[in-house]
């Protein structure tokens, strides 16, 4: 069984979407709003970063143009990011716990896949 970029995207998207809501709702329980917010932040930011990312991977765009839409989306995170720190609407820790499911859930689905995948002859 193959499986494309686009199906990959879209399992990894929906994967972080479903650990994100227990993390946050464990978050929220034990320290309240601000954490239950930083860590769905978090995870947002992530997967909004993930699916840009993805979108200028399938385009297959020039360098040129890697290294702008590269700066834009970092510019966007942090000042998403800075913005919640500043108005205190979410813990920096929490941002970080949900930013970082991402790349757990990369890694997974990878492994998911080479174990599923045909062995080189």
């Amino acid at each position: 069984m193959s499986t494309t970029a686009s199906e990959l995207t879209t399992r990894v998207t929906v994967t972080t979407a479903l650990a994100v809501l227990p993390l946050a709702l464990a978050g929220g329980w034990l320290a309240g709003t601000p954490v239950a917010a930083g860590v769905v932040a978090g995870g947002a930011l992530a997967l909004f970063s993930f699916r840009l990312l993805a979108a200028r991977a399938a385009a297959a765009t020039p360098p040129a143009a890697w290294i702008v839409t590269a700066g834009l989306r970092f510019a966007a995170v942090s000042a998403v990011a800075a913005v919640l720190f500043v108005h205190g609407w979410a813990h920096p820790l929490a941002v970080l716990a949900g930013y970082s499911l991402l790349p757990v859930i990369v890694v997974i689905e990878g492994l998911r896949l080479t174990r599923e995948s045909t062995p080189w002859k």
